[in-house]
């Protein structure tokens, strides 16, 4: 049990530490409260998405811009899957609008 925990910290870091360095690139830095705000809108959906035990989490990618629209891209397994990771997003605090480009994956 306090393994799942620590494990569940741990994930939270990195994505939280992910999230800050991703953006870091592409900021408006005349607004640094826009970029906080943006990274941690981004960070809670990926956390929350990690929660749900999706195995195509990978490549699921989601971005904030600072008018807090959120843009989810990438590939999914199902589109229960790409419902589910929208549904996570437009209830998320901070979320005013979702843009869903993610495909689902024909594996075969």
């Amino acid at each position: 049990m306090k393994i799942n925990f620590g494990l569940t910290y741990l994930l939270v870091g990195c994505l939280l530490c992910s999230a800050l360095v991703a953006h870091a690139d592409d900021v408006d830095q005349s607004h640094p409260m826009n970029f906080v705000k943006d990274s941690a809108i981004t960070s809670l959906i990926k956390t929350r998405l990690a929660a749900e035990h999706f195995l195509s989490l990978r490549y699921i990618t989601v971005d904030t811009d600072d008018h807090g629209v959120v843009w989810l891209g990438g590939s999914a397994s199902t589109q229960l899957q790409v419902d589910k990771a929208e549904e996570i997003a437009r209830k998320t605090d901070g979320v005013r609008a979702v843009k869903n480009h993610i495909a689902v994956r024909s594996d075969g």
